[in-house]
């Protein structure tokens, strides 16, 4: 993936991709600027302005063909390279994330998940094996897994943390609501759901 992307254009190429995809899957073959620009309630000029980051620039008075775009961004975003994951606590966010089918179009590959609760340790979701927390360690190794998904409770969040660290994860993408205290070499996504929810309901 580009590395020179802000959040921002990655999280819109992302929303042009759901887009293109569902155009694609309908027969559409040709997608202009605008259309995207108005579905998603933003100016033209910004989708025209990202897609040439892709170096694509359409043809003038007809548009963007929908599959060669969509393509392009699935090389830009690397969703052709398979990033082998760990689901980490499996309460009702962990399941939903781990039955969620749509990962697998962009790479997002997930291998096992696991928990310390004795009643849940055996049991599959989605064909994904739930492992005892204490398991971690090998299985990264095995099957060269470096980014893990953290659902479990706030108060086990921090100690969940330190455990993934020391197992050889590097990517953790949060989920907890709890700002982590990690090595700097270690890289952290975190998924602010309550702070997102209230900037969307702040006219409600």
């Amino acid at each position: 993936m580009k590395t020179d992307l802000s959040l921002k254009t990655i999280n819109r190429l992302v929303q042009y991709h759901c887009i293109l995809t569902a155009m694609e899957e309908t027969g559409k073959d040709i997608v202009s600027s605008p259309q995207i620009a108005e579905l998603l309630k933003i100016d033209d000029s910004q989708v025209r302005k990202d897609l040439n980051l892709l170096g694509n620039t359409g043809k003038t008075k007809v548009g963007y063909e929908v599959s060669e775009v969509k393509l392009l961004i699935e090389k830009v975003l690397g969703f052709s390279k398979t990033k082998n994951v760990f689901v980490v606590g499996t309460g009702n966010l962990g399941l939903a994330i781990a039955k969620y089918e749509d990962f697998k179009y962009y790479g997002f590959n997930i291998m096992a998940m696991f928990d310390n609760d004795p009643l849940k340790i055996n049991l599959t979701y989605n064909d994904k094996q739930v492992f005892h927390i204490s398991k971690l360690p090998i299985l990264a190794k095995e099957y060269d897994v470096e980014i893990a998904v953290l659902t479990v409770p706030r108060k086990n969040a921090q100690e969940t943390a330190d455990f993934l660290v020391e197992s050889g994860i590097n990517f953790i993408w949060n989920f907890t609501p709890t700002i982590l205290r990690v090595p700097q070499n270690i890289k952290v996504c975190n998924e602010n759901l309550i702070g997102n929810f209230l900037q969307f309901t702040k006219d409600v």
